[in-house]
């Protein structure tokens, strides 16, 4: 069998002034720029995680829907509500599919704990990864977040871990 690749693209959302989880404009930029990667590398699967904090759509099944680029299976992980979710929980998906190498689509501003936490987590599982970084301008708010997380990604880091040895989300 061929090493085939995969796309992967974590959500980012919140809710909206209808009170509905929804996918932020950054969220649909991830997603244009998964549909470019795609044109060109010709995944074997795109995978889109991320969750809904209101039971709706999750993140993952709005970027599926928002989806125009080539025709690929493309794969709901709705589940992930933080970064090391989007990891593992994905990783999960591309070893059911036999996929060996992965392209994690992110924000810039997302990049190094992306890096961190996919970058473990996919190597340590014998799936070689990379990165691609959008064409997003950082919020000051977005920023403070990705400095206010770095601490955590230890402790997520070795949850995540526990949940793949485990099997999966308990």
């Amino acid at each position: 069998m061929r090493d085939s690749t995969a796309i992967v693209v974590p959500g980012h959302g919140g809710l909206g002034s209808d009170g509905e989880h929804r996918i932020s404009r950054r969220c649909l930029r991830l997603v244009e720029e998964a549909e470019r990667l795609a044109a060109s590398v010709r995944p074997e699967v795109v995978v889109f995680s991320g969750w809904s904090a209101t039971g709706g759509r999750s993140e993952a099944e709005q970027m599926r829907d928002a989806w125009r680029g080539p025709d690929v299976e493309l794969a709901v992980e709705p589940t992930a509500r933080i970064t090391a979710e989007n990891a593992s929980r994905s990783l999960a998906v591309l070893l059911e599919r036999g996929v060996r190498a992965a392209i994690v689509v992110c924000a810039p501003v997302h990049l190094a704990r992306a890096r961190y936490l996919f970058g473990r987590l996919y190597r340590e599982h014998g799936v070689s990864v990379r990165f691609r970084a959008a064409r997003v301008r950082p919020s000051a708010r977005a920023i403070a977040w990705e400095l206010a997380a770095l601490p955590a990604c230890p402790l997520q880091l070795r949850a995540a871990r526990t949940e793949l040895a485990r099997g999966g989300p308990t």
